[in-house]
C-alpha cells in the first residue's frame, strides 16, 4: 500500500492542474486549524483546492512541500476503511527531511469516504507540522460529533456552485463599470445562467445533456449522498419524498402533508422519519428548508416551511412541470444567493397574512427584506407586492425593502417607506 501511496503522491505532484476560473469564497487560513470546504457535489470543490495549491505554489510554497489526496482514489479502497496514517508514512519515506522542519500542506479531497478521517486530522494537526486543508460534500462535517473529535480545530467553509457573478467572470465580461454595452451583455449572460444554472460542468453543453448531467446528479445525491450515507430503512419513501419536496420548489410544505402523500403511496412512515430525511437532505445540500421569521422558536417549529433546491435549472432537467411556474425558479435562485452570505434566511407573515418572501439577517443581525416578482406589470400584482411590503416594514420597524424582478427597474417612495424595485441580474452582482 505504501507504494500505491506514494505512486498517488508522486502524480499529483507532476500533474497540471485545472484550476478553472477564480471562485469567489472569501476564506482565511488560521494556523492550526484546519481548512473545511463542503458543498454539494459537483459543485467544484477539487477546483477551489487546486486554487489554493497554485495560490500557494505562487507564493513560494515548493511543489514537494503539497500532498494532495482524493478519497474517490479506487486505490484508495484499502486507506478507506483502515489505517490513515499511512498516508504521511508514505509521504515521509518520500521526503525523510522535512519531518518536523518544513511546512507541509496537506490537502484531502472528499475525505469523508475515510472511516474515522477526524481523528487522524486531530493528530497531525497536533503533533505534525502540517497545514490542512479538506473538502467534503456533507453537512455532517459540521456535526458536534466532528467538532468534538477535531477539538475546534477547524474553521468551515461553504462552497456553491457558480454564482451569476462567477458566471460572468467566466464569460469574461465587464461587470465593475455599466455601459449600455456591458448591460446588455449582463442581461444576455443572465438569461443563459437562469437557464442553465450554476453547476460548472453544464456551462458548455447542449440543453438535452445539460438535462442528463442533471439528472444523473439528482439520482447520485439521492441514492448515494442520502439514501446510502444514512442507511435509510425506506429507499423508495426516501425518494418519493425527495421528488415530492424538489417539486415543490420556492413552496411551503408540512412534515404532515408529506407524511401523508408517502402513506397515500403505501409506505409505511411515520413524521419521524420524514423529519429525518429532509434533515438529511439538507445534511448534503440538496435541498433548504426555511422557517418563518418569529421570535418565538416553538412558533417557528410549529409553522409550515418553505423548501428550496440547490439549484434552479437541476429543478427545471428532474421536475419539468415547474416550468409553468418562472417566478419560483427566479425565487431559488434569489435564495440560494442569500444563502451563500447567511444561513439566516426566514420567510415572514405579516399581521393581515401577507407572504414576504424573504427576511435575511446581515452579520450585524440587521433586517433585510426581499419579495421575488417575475414581473411587476399587472397592476393587480404590482399593488399586492407593495402593500404586503409596506406592512411588513411597518410590522418589523424598517424604512427600505426590495423586490427583485425579471426587467424592472424603479424605486418607489411612501412617507417614510422606500421600495427598491431592481432586476434580477443587477442585484446578483450588487457589491453590498
Amino acid at each position: 500500500m505504501l507504494e500505491i501511496l506514494k505512486e498517488i503522491i508522486l502524480d499529483f505532484q507532476s500533474e497540471r492542474l485545472f484550476t478553472g476560473t477564480k471562485r469567489h469564497l472569501q476564506y482565511e487560513l488560521v494556523k492550526g486549524k484546519a481548512f473545511v470546504c463542503i458543498g454539494v457535489r459537483r459543485s467544484g470543490k477539487s477546483t477551489l483546492l487546486y486554487q489554493i495549491v497554485e495560490n500557494l505554489k505562487s507564493q513560494g510554497v515548493k511543489r514537494d512541500n503539497i500532498l494532495y489526496v482524493n478519497f474517490f482514489d479506487d486505490r484508495l479502497t484499502e486507506i478507506r476503511h483502515g489505517n490513515l496514517s499511512l498516508i504521511l508514512d508514505a509521504y515521509y519515506s518520500l521526503y525523510p527531511g522535512k519531518k518536523g522542519t518544513e511546512e507541509v500542506y496537506c490537502f484531502f479531497d472528499e475525505i469523508q469516504e475515510a472511516m474515522n478521517w477526524e481523528p487522524f486530522v486531530d493528530r497531525i494537526l497536533r503533533t505534525e507540522k502540517c497545514t490542512v486543508f479538506l473538502s467534503g460534500s456533507s453537512a455532517k462535517m459540521l456535526s458536534k460529533e466532528v467538532a468534538t473529535q477535531m477539538r475546534g480545530r477547524s474553521l468551515t467553509w461553504e462552497l456553491f456552485p457558480f454564482s451569476f457573478k462567477e458566471f460572468v467572470d467566466y464569460k469574461e465580461i465587464e461587470h465593475e463599470k455599466l455601459t449600455s454595452k456591458s448591460r446588455f451583455l449582463l442581461r444576455k449572460c443572465f438569461d443563459e445562467y437562469f437557464q442553465k444554472g450554476g453547476f460548472p460542468e453544464v456551462r458548455n453543453v447542449s440543453e438535452k445533456v445539460r438535462m442528463i448531467i442533471h439528472q444523473e446528479y439528482y439520482k447520485t445525491i439521492l441514492h448515494r449522498d442520502v439514501i446510502e450515507r444514512f442507511n435509510a430503512i425506506h429507499p423508495q419513501a426516501v425518494a418519493q419524498a425527495g421528488y415530492r419536496l424538489f417539486c415543490s420548489t420556492a413552496s411551503l410544505y408540512s412534515i404532515n402533508r408529506v407524511t401523508e402523500y408517502l402513506k397515500s403511496l403505501g409506505h409505511k412512515v411515520s413524521k419521524g422519519f420524514v423529519s429525518s430525511c429532509i434533515n438529511w437532505f439538507q445534511d448534503v445540500y440538496f435541498l433548504f428548508s426555511v422557517r418563518l421569521f418569529s421570535p418565538s422558536i416553538s412558533k417557528q417549529n410549529v409553522n409550515v416551511k418553505k423548501i428550496y433546491c440547490i439549484d434552479h435549472s437541476m429543478v427545471i432537467s428532474v421536475a419539468p412541470g415547474i416550468l409553468k411556474n418562472r417566478g419560483h425558479l427566479l425565487e431559488n435562485l434569489i435564495f440560494i444567493h442569500i444563502r451563500r452570505y447567511t444561513e439566516e434566511i426566514y420567510y415572514y407573515r405579516t399581521a393581515k397574512a401577507q407572504e414576504i418572501d424573504f427576511v435575511w439577517l446581515d452579520n450585524h443581525k440587521n433586517k433585510h427584506l426581499v419579495q421575488v416578482c417575475f414581473s411587476l406589470n399587472d397592476p393587480v400584482t404590482r399593488k399586492r407586492e407593495i402593500s404586503s411590503l409596506i406592512q411588513a416594514m411597518k410590522e418589523l420597524d424598517l424604512r427600505e425593502s426590495t423586490i427583485v424582478t425579471m426587467d424592472e427597474e424603479d424605486v418607489m417612495e411612501e412617507r417614510d417607506k422606500r421600495i427598491k424595485v431592481i432586476p434580477a441580474w443587477k442585484y446578483l452582482l450588487d457589491k453590498s
